[in-house]
């Protein structure tokens, strides 16, 4: 039988294809932008307020009143939860039957990010040169964007702000295949000791363990978008988890830096497989926002 023979018409397989116009995706992440950076989250709003009760210090229980009134101003009067808008981190997962229309699909997350920081009044952070020029780009574009190809026929747009304070006392270290998991969670505890007040905590610390060198950075990001109010599903890691939450907090670093018995909220750890003779580490710490919004379109 000749090979032309196996070959059919596209319209023959019959697959179902979602269309969706990239125009759609330019008002999702403008809203997006916005409510990451005016609202903040209902599980870091639990976690504020049960720190206000269980704070040992008196300055630290007076910061936690702070923060609290911040956020709800912030919502109040439509503003920015903090002066540092951030870097827009845009996070995609696009469904393999989704079929992408009528333009490019990453200038529209860029126009949606040029919209939401020029209409919300958010601080512009983007340079187009990160060493000799350093000239700001105006628009805070452009995104950085990692896209998740995922079965089905929906698109799903997380954009998460990430200041400078926080993303600038992260780490990766690749660690030796023999050092363990002691040496692991010694260096997630040293890198918050490092960084003190600077990344304004109460922190959350997301931890990427294995993969590659860029791999494991990418899933430490990747950890802080689970829920404050959720454990890691796997008991081995949820108790980890909770020996470098319980670390950190005796380290006093406390609110803000200015001591205390809360300086994390959460450690949340993703790994993945890596080379026998490689155990990479890495670590992102999030500021107390802690600011992630997501949309999915359909």
């Amino acid at each position: 039988m000749r090979f032309e023979n196996y070959i059919q018409p596209l319209d023959k397989w019959k697959y179902p294809v979602k269309n969706i116009d990239v125009a759609q995706i330019i008002p999702v992440v403008k809203k997006l932008c916005i409510d990451a950076n005016y609202y903040v989250a209902a599980d870091v709003l639990a976690k504020a307020q049960a720190s206000l009760q269980s704070e040992k210090s008196p300055i630290g229980r007076e910061i936690f009143q702070i923060l609290i009134q911040n956020y709800e101003l912030a919502a109040k009067w439509q503003m920015p939860l903090c002066q540092d808008t951030g870097v827009a981190v845009v996070f995609v997962e696009l469904g393999q039957d989704v079929h992408l229309i009528g333009g490019d699909f990453e200038q529209a997350i860029n126009e949606g990010i040029r919209q939401g920081y020029s209409e919300g009044y958010l601080r512009k952070a983007m340079v187009s040169d990160p060493v000799v020029k350093r000239e700001n780009t105006g628009d805070n574009t452009p995104a950085i964007i990692y896209t998740e190809i995922v079965p089905g026929s929906s698109l799903k747009i997380t954009v998460a702000p990430k200041g400078g304070g926080s993303e600038n006392m992260s780490e990766v270290r690749m660690m030796n295949a023999s050092d363990g998991l002691e040496s692991v969670k010694d260096f997630i505890v040293d890198c918050v000791r490092r960084a003190g007040g600077r990344p304004c905590p109460p922190v959350v610390v997301g931890v990427g363990l294995g993969g590659n060198f860029e791999q494991s950075a990418l899933l430490a990001k990747k950890a802080l978008l689970r829920p404050l109010s959720e454990k890691n599903p796997e008991p081995f890691w949820a108790d980890v988890e909770q020996e470098l939450v319980e670390r950190i907090n005796r380290l006093g670093i406390g609110p803000q830096g200015l001591g205390g018995s809360t300086t994390t909220w959460a450690v949340s750890i993703i790994y993945k497989p890596c080379h026998i003779a490689s155990m990479p580490v890495a670590v992102n710490l999030d500021c107390h926002c802690h600011r992630h919004e997501t949309a999915i379109i359909e």
